[in-house]
């Protein structure tokens, strides 16, 4: 009787080391995962600032103003158009 009784003592203690070590875990995965997530949503905040100043640098009006300011580029107007003509082949003698 006895020995029953130490044993059931043992998986008792055994058991609640167990228990206290699994919530001990869990709440350590807890806190991995609401780290995690503050991460994430970090990381998302800045991919939208990162694609709001793309789309700002890729705007028409400011290509055109830095063509114009640092390339000294000016807008092609039909009178600065220059027209290449390519010669017309030689008909060769013998060939149709």
């Amino acid at each position: 009787m006895i020995r029953l009784t130490l044993f059931l003592a043992f998986l008792l203690m055994a058991s609640a080391i167990s228990l206290v070590t699994v919530r001990f875990q869990t709440r350590e995965l807890f806190v991995a995962s609401e780290r995690l997530k503050s991460h994430a949503h970090e990381l998302d905040a800045e991919w939208r600032r990162l694609q709001l100043e793309r789309a700002e640098l890729a705007r028409n009006a400011r290509i055109d103003s830095l063509a114009r300011s640092d390339l000294h580029l000016v807008s092609v107007t039909p009178d600065r158009t220059i027209y290449l003509q390519q010669p017309a082949p030689a008909a060769t003698e013998g060939r149709p």
